[in-house]
């Protein structure tokens, strides 16, 4: 029992553990802060400490009765149905759509054999028995084993539903595959250039290789709202959610919102852009044609993602300083962000900028020459 302490004052007080809060620093790290309940009693005699130690001592006990009483009302859910209230509750913090669309996703194919269990049914042993299961499944689509990539995502969101609903278990002990480094062998610049000049997605190609934006950034592109002047910014996002585009204006990350200046060259593209949205195609009909792309040339598949990863070689190879390398990706983390964004512009970024499309443009000019 928690014992009372005497204030300068002359009243007693007491401090009861009542639970952790995660505290965000100015660093981007998080820090977890342990948060007491506090009684007082202005009696200064031994009464007024057996008194102040009794309110304690009931609070405690209340709270944990609390506890028992709520596991005990979440015992019987299946792990579905628990599913069901954890993705609920995440809509009220406002989760992003694609977030509670991938949530469905896991319930729908993850974990089959535990989703009509019993929370009080499962156990460490049966938690390690499913993942391993998992870990074997095959996906129907491409007919290949869940990467252990994906098998991790879907455990943490079924360590995220345990963890709420059923307290208790200990899972440090749960052992996950482990992932498999992808290696990819990326094309040149010049041979991107080559495959996509002149068709239709040579602006989004060459926006993921040059200026390093995402997918989901690109399609948010507008002519009334993300150009200004000679600049583009990322102010919106489009994403697919169950096969319908959906725009919204928080980025995956705060340090996604960045502004770059516009090549000639892309500036030229985007002038003969019909209509406001700069890249009106969904998510799916600008992969495939990629991927197409890709074919009828010959080359390797790469992902449409793995451009930025070209965008990210190409600014290694002219040594750009890691700040505004960070900072033309939106890789930055939040201190580095909050140290550079304000000076996004600064002498020592539009030299750099002159070096990165300099690469880009002499490239152009002399596939250009060339055909």
């Amino acid at each position: 029992m928690a014992k009372a302490k005497k204030l300068p004052s002359g009243s007693w007080r007491c401090l009861v553990y009542s639970h952790t809060e995660t505290i965000m620093q100015p660093d981007g790290t998080k820090k977890e802060k342990r948060i007491y309940k506090s009684f007082t009693n202005s009696d200064t005699s031994t009464q007024g400490k057996r008194k102040c130690e009794a309110d304690a001592a009931e609070w405690a006990a209340n709270k944990e009765k609390s506890k028992r009483d709520k596991k005990k009302q979440y015992e019987d859910l299946t792990l579905h149905q628990a599913i069901d209230m954890y993705i609920d509750s995440r809509k009220l913090l406002g989760r992003s759509p694609t977030t509670i669309q991938d949530y469905r996703c896991i319930q729908k194919n993850g974990f089959q054999d535990l989703m009509q269990m019993q929370l009080k049914d499962i156990d460490e042993d049966i938690i390690q028995e499913a993942v391993n299961n998992e870990a074997r499944r095959t996906i129907s689509r491409t007919k290949k084993t869940l990467s252990a990539k994906r098998l991790r995502n879907e455990y943490g969101l079924l360590t995220a539903v345990l963890g709420k609903y059923c307290k208790g278990l200990y899972l440090d002990d749960i052992e996950l595959p482990k992932a498999q480094k992808r290696t990819v062998e990326l094309p040149s610049v010049s041979k991107v250039f080559e495959i996509v000049n002149g068709t239709d997605i040579e602006l989004p190609v060459l926006l993921a290789a040059w200026l390093s934006f995402s997918m989901s950034e690109i399609r948010g592109l507008t002519k009334s709202k993300s150009i200004h002047g000679d600049y583009i910014t990322i102010e919106e996002v489009t994403v697919d959610v169950n096969g319908v585009a959906i725009t919204k204006k928080d980025a995956k990350t705060p340090t996604r919102k960045r502004r770059h200046r516009i090549p000639e060259y892309i500036k030229g593209l985007i002038d003969k852009v019909d209509g406001d949205v700069l890249v009106p195609m969904s998510g799916r009909a600008l992969y495939h044609r990629w991927i197409r792309i890709q074919d009828e040339n010959g080359m390797q598949h790469i992902t449409f993602h793995d451009l930025r990863h070209i965008n990210a070689s190409v600014m290694a190879a002219l040594r750009i300083p890691d700040k505004y390398a960070q900072e033309r990706g939106g890789w930055a983390s939040d201190r580095v962000m909050k140290d550079v964004y304000m000076q996004t512009f600064s002498e020592d970024r539009e030299r750099y900028d002159d070096i990165i499309d300099n690469y880009f443009e002499n490239i152009m000019q002399h596939e250009m020459q060339h055909k």
